[in-house]
């Protein structure tokens, strides 16, 4: 396996970021992944602005000659050099401060940033998108800013493993009694016949599947309302499922040990599934064929 670090491409195990970065210290940096279909980088652009606005509200410098045509080009030589060229799979971008010695503040302007790239290969987990998954509420324990994408996941990652270690997919996070959004997901509710999603706020990741599955939903004529869904109306629950670069529409058929509805996924998720499907490769054949 070959990564890009610091304007080389090599393999892997020759990869080397000092013990000084910051993004070992302080996890004071940004990342993004991007999904890799048969016919390219999906939702490139959205990936893009995404990363641009952390990089912005982080104020992070940046390699020289960074742009989005250097890490499209990065991107496509990673994927050639892994043989996944023609592949699904996934890009992981990280960017950081830089090495300097440690300090909370800043380094002196002009420290050279950490620019890491790596591609894996991605398999659609079919069966989980067919028959749908369970999910635990869990609190959501995160900083103030979780719309920044940001390296700082252990709370994530702790509500993560406690999802697994109770056997189930994923946790729905919850703040003063708001369903915000998964652990690494973005959540959707059908309440009414109608959809429903945290807005965006601080509170939540802006998610590039997110604003895609709204769009859709409003094209196939769906009611949609971004506000905050309340825990105390589980019992309205009607559908619910979960969105993400590498989740695409995944349906959640119990929630805390309780159905979902009738305990499979239902018409509105269906939908959309096959709706975003559509939009990453024809209906999805192409895209099953090929993952």
């Amino acid at each position: 396996m070959h990564v890009y670090l610091n304007g080389e491409i090599l393999p892997l195990e020759q990869a080397r970021v000092s013990v000084e970065d910051r993004g070992f210290l302080f996890g004071d940096g940004v990342y993004e992944v991007t999904r890799v279909l048969p016919s390219g980088l999906f939702e490139e652009s959205a990936h893009w602005q995404r990363l641009q606005r952390g990089i912005r509200e982080l104020k992070l410098e940046t390699p020289e000659g960074f742009s989005r045509e250097m890490v499209r080009r990065i991107s496509l030589e990673l994927l050639e050099a892994n043989g996944l060229t023609g592949r699904q799979a996934t890009v992981y971008l990280q960017l950081t401060r830089g090495a300097a010695p440690r300090s909370h503040a800043f380094p002196a302007p002009g420290t050279p940033p950490t620019l890491y790239l790596s591609t894996s290969p991605f398999q659609v987990p079919w069966t989980q998108r067919k028959e749908g998954v369970s999910a635990l509420m869990l609190p959501d324990l995160r900083w103030a800013r979780c719309d920044l994408k940001t390296v700082n996941l252990l709370p994530n990652i702790l509500a993560k493993q406690q999802a697994r270690e109770a056997g189930v997919f994923e946790a729905l996070l919850v703040r003063d009694g708001v369903i915000t959004e998964g652990a690494s997901t973005s959540v959707f509710v059908v309440m009414d016949g109608a959809l429903y999603t945290h807005p965006k706020d601080h509170h939540i990741l802006p998610g590039v599947t997110r604003d895609i599955i709204l769009a859709l939903a409003r094209e196939l004529g769906m009611t949609v309302h971004e506000r905050p869904v309340q825990v105390a109306e589980r019992g309205r629950f009607q559908e619910v499922f979960l969105a993400g670069t590498t989740t695409d529409v995944q349906p959640v058929v119990v929630v805390n040990g309780g159905k979902v509805g009738e305990g499979r996924p239902g018409p509105m998720t269906l939908a959309l599934q096959r709706a975003l499907l559509q939009r990453m490769g024809g209906g999805g054949s192409a895209v099953r064929g090929r993952s």
